[in-house]
């Protein structure tokens, strides 16, 4: 017959098999048979500053595009129209037609200096962002072949182990 501090001993024993607690850890070292670089391709974009120069035809700041000669030229051809009129009904006609070919002659006098002055050309650089598109070969780690015990093991790792590999080895009862 067994005493109640004997049956007390065999449970916990008996609890304690069963139990994960029993399992041992411990770390070993294996010999590295073979470390393989695993790389993939990827497409990286790049932003590159493109330049070129280009020339662009200038116009002067003191060319502003008046329209004054036209218009005097048109108050002078009325005049002139006004003054040629004998009656106040031809003076009229005279004033209006004066006025039309004053401002046409004025316009093409501004037209012809405007045509006789040389283009002038000045150079400017433009830029623009681009994106330039390239692969590249990205290592993504290590296939390593390793020995334990006798047995050849396979493992993917972030980082190249060297010449031996840590291994964490945990033991336990099976039931």
């Amino acid at each position: 017959m067994l005493k109640p501090a004997g049956v007390l001993t065999l449970s916990v024993s008996a609890l304690c098999m069963s139990s994960p607690a029993l399992a041992q850890t411990r770390y070993v070292y294996a010999d590295v048979l073979e470390s393989r670089p695993i790389y993939q391709s990827v497409t990286v974009s790049a932003p590159r500053e493109e330049c070129w120069q280009e020339q662009v035809r200038v116009r002067d700041s003191h060319r502003s595009g008046s329209r004054t000669p036209a218009l005097l030229s048109a108050i002078v051809g009325g005049a002139i129209g006004n003054a040629v009129g004998t009656n106040s009904s031809s003076r009229k006609v005279g004033t209006v037609v004066g006025a039309v070919l004053g401002h046409s002659v004025g316009r093409d006098i501004v037209n012809a200096n405007n045509r006789h002055e040389p283009a002038r050309y000045q150079t400017v650089q433009h830029c623009e962002v681009v994106d330039e598109y390239y692969d590249e070969e990205r290592l993504m780690g290590y296939q390593v072949r390793y020995r334990y015990n006798g047995e050849d093991f396979s493992v993917r790792m972030d980082d190249n182990p060297g010449e031996r590999i840590r291994l964490r080895v945990q033991v336990e009862p099976v039931q």
